[in-house]
């Protein structure tokens, strides 16, 4: 509701501004082709986030410092703190990052953000940008109508750097224009109330356009024209720096809790460096004489001095916050706790991750993982065994032969409670996801969703065997009873050991090992059904057990194996990551008996 009342507020004073004012129109129409550039411009660099950006992002946020040139780097190139954001919050929340070097990436993104006001300042205001921008939105164009998801990708970058450039230019001319009808500048105020009005309006003008590049333009075009005093231009920067972190708590609220962790962190940090930048703005104002004169910038050059106090307070909250890094985790992790959810639903999938391809592969596959630990309590309990004894190093054969007792199992009650919600919801997850299959991680997708679906069969195929299972156990008849505990034996065996592979994967994490222990089981129930078989014929010929007993064993042999099979399939997928070709190939060469 607020949100609309928002909208509709906003849309009524743009009718009047343009109602009272033509050249207001200008300034608002450079604005929304600002945005439009930024919303272009975040597309384009979409495009590349199918696996370069991500593994750049893995390996360069293992220390503080690399985090931190990472943030710069990124918002330097991209031009938006706010995809940054949304990306870093992505990852974090699909587990891929830490929090420290999640706010070791907000920090660079502060730092990194202030290179926009620089080219604005510097370039956008002393040279005829609009010229270079007609190039660039026509090459922009052609490429956008390319089928090659690259080209479509450079051609968004080209046509959002086109309209960034032109909005600027809208912007510079409106304001121009705007101090021959309406002189903004008698607005101004002196003094701390001045300071506080000014660095709210920032606030506001952030919040409404969602990028504190947009606000830093029209800040700094508006300077410019002396429609703003310096002194207010100061505090509208501050503002903008604070109202940022909108974008960020708006991210985070479908994001998982260290999502939440980091928006927070974010907004800390903001609301620090902005009351220090407040609170020491003299101090600011000395070293940004001081900076200007070292940089060779004019002392009436006030639009490059806003860049030059942008970076100043900016790098000053990073050196401030920096020894609070591990103290600002702990704080946050004992504010924001992780639920302890047990079944009734999935855990890891969020709207936040399902955008990035690779936070949506670690999300499926988490929550996969989440669905076989639900589904081995089902498969456990089919079998009349305790979990956490069949997990445990208890001799297994000792536990299924003293484990008798038959409780009452409503299998399909707890397929629809535990299992299928799950499973529907990663279904409609991956359904959602914005990539294409040309992406290298659709893939994963692929075989996870199969792996999702080989728990499902597992299951069902336990609800047949548990039928005949539970009758044979208490049975007068020993030889029979051996026969359903050997099939015990044998589903109690995988889980546990598929088990141990998860745990070797969780501490050595060596895919190649995960595979050879897989395959040893793969191995092991290959050709187990003719022996099985045979068996049985020899138990019937003996008369050991009936033509009725014999079949009943020879179908739930059947579901044993396929029992079996499923989570061995399942266990390839979730433990030994079905992900590119190259691991296909090691696949090949680890299995080729030769």
């Amino acid at each position: 509701m607020f949100k609309k009342i928002l909208i509709f507020t906003i849309l009524l004073v743009l009718a009047y501004g343009f109602w009272i004012s033509p050249d207001f129109k200008e300034i608002a129409a450079g604005v929304a082709i600002f945005l439009f550039g930024m919303i272009s411009l975040e597309e384009g660099f979409n495009t590349f986030t199918g696996g370069t950006l991500e593994r750049i992002l893995k390996k360069s946020t293992d220390k503080q410092w690399k985090s931190v040139g990472f943030g710069i780097a990124t918002t330097t190139i991209m031009q938006s703190s706010s995809l940054v954001s949304v990306i870093t919050i992505s990852f974090l929340s699909a587990g891929l990052l830490g929090l420290a070097a999640g706010i070791g990436i907000i920090f660079g993104a502060n730092i990194g953000t202030t290179t926009g006001a620089w080219l604005v300042a510097g370039l956008g205001l002393k040279v005829k940008i609009s010229a270079y921008a007609m190039p660039m939105l026509v090459f922009g164009v052609v490429l956008l109508l390319q089928k090659q998801k690259n080209l479509k990708g450079f051609g968004f970058i080209l046509a959002g750097l086109g309209f960034l450039f032109l909005g600027i230019s809208y912007m510079k001319s409106g304001f121009e224009a705007f101090k021959d009808t309406i002189d903004l500048a008698q607005f101004a105020m002196e003094g701390f109330a001045g300071l506080m009005l000014f660095s709210l309006i920032g606030i506001a003008a952030t919040v409404i356009m969602q990028s504190s590049h947009a606000t830093m333009v029209l800040i700094i075009t508006a300077l410019a024209a002396g429609q703003i005093t310096y002194e207010n231009s100061l505090a509208l920067a501050i503002g903008a720096n604070v109202g940022t972190t909108v974008t960020a708590v708006v991210g985070a609220m479908s994001a998982a809790i260290p999502g939440k962790r980091l928006a927070a962190a974010h907004l800390i940090f903001n609301m620090v460096t902005g009351l220090v930048a407040i609170i020491f703005l003299q101090q600011f104002l000395v070293a940004v004489n001081y900076s200007s004169e070292v940089l060779g910038i004019a002392n009436d050059d006030y639009t490059l001095k806003l860049a030059v106090f942008h970076t100043l307070f900016n790098t000053a909250g990073v050196v401030i916050m920096w020894p609070f890094v591990n103290k600002m985790v702990s704080f946050l992790e004992n504010i924001f706790k992780e639920p302890t959810v047990e079944g009734k639903g999935a855990i890891h999938l969020h709207n936040i991750s399902v955008d990035f391809p690779e936070t949506a592969v670690e999300a499926v596959r988490k929550e996969t993982a989440h669905m076989y630990q639900l589904s081995t309590n089902v498969l456990c309990e089919g079998l009349s065994l305790n979990r956490e004894e069949v997990l445990s190093d208890k001799d297994l054969e000792l536990v299924v032969k003293n484990s008798r007792t038959v409780t009452d199992l409503d299998i399909d009650g707890l397929y629809e409670t535990e299992i299928k919600g799950i499973y529907s919801e990663i279904i409609k997850f991956i359904s959602k996801a914005s990539f294409t299959w040309e992406v290298e991680q659709s893939s994963s997708i692929h075989w996870l969703r199969s792996a999702t679906q080989n728990i499902v069969e597992s299951v069902k195929a336990m609800k047949h065997l548990r039928k005949n299972m539970s009758q044979a156990i208490v049975h007068s008849n020993k030889d029979l009873q051996e026969q359903y505990d050997l099939m015990r034996l044998m589903i109690a065996r995988i889980i546990r050991e598929l088990d141990g592979v998860r745990v070797m994967i969780r501490v050595e994490n060596d895919d190649q090992k995960a595979l050879m222990m897989i395959q040893d089981l793969k191995q092991e129930i290959q050709g187990i059904d003719q022996k099985f078989y045979r068996h049985i014929t020899t138990l019937l010929q003996d008369k050991k057990i009936t033509a009725h007993m014999a079949t009943s064993l020879m179908n739930d042999g059947n579901y044993t194996l396929t029992i079996a099979s499923d989570i061995i399939s399942m266990a390839e997928t979730l433990y030994a990551v079905y992900n590119e070709q190259k691991e296909q190939v090691k696949r090949e060469i680890i299995l080729n008996e030769e």
